[in-house]
């Protein structure tokens, strides 16, 4: 999400200028000695400086409630309604004699068994919880 790392860099920036500001003022009034000649300093990078200090403190904030880029994150899972993946190869559904179970070639439950058939499409088979050879 480019927006965080913008919010990131943004405050980073503005805190620094800030912080800038916030010295360049110190150091002017710093110099001066009667209260009417150091108003200036105020006005002009003390209380500047000082907003963005504390525009920069939210603009982080917001940067890391808004979470880390989706790269760091990684990829996003899909969502409960999505459809099975296809199935991995073209055969038809296999099944075990004596199981109750269809299962897609690739099917790591029956893909090394020689004792595999195709399942022939007998509707009394549920569909392998590891390899989902249809949709539910």
């Amino acid at each position: 999400m480019p927006t965080a790392r913008f919010l990131l860099w943004g405050g980073l920036a503005a805190a620094a200028g800030g912080a800038v500001l916030c010295v360049l003022g110190w150091y002017g009034i710093s110099g001066e000695r009667f209260a009417e000649r150091q108003l200036p300093y105020l006005a002009s990078c003390t209380v500047p400086g000082a907003a963005l200090l504390v525009a920069g403190a939210v603009l982080v904030a917001a940067a890391v409630l808004t979470g880390p880029p989706p790269a760091a994150r990684g990829p996003e899972p899909a969502p409960d309604t999505a459809l099975p993946p296809p199935p991995s190869s073209g055969g038809p559904p296999l099944r075990v004699p004596g199981g109750t179970l269809a299962h897609r070639p690739d099917c790591p439950l029956v893909a090394d068994r020689p004792d595999a058939v195709p399942a022939a499409g007998d509707p009394g088979l549920a569909p392998c919880p590891v390899c989902e050879p249809w949709p539910r």
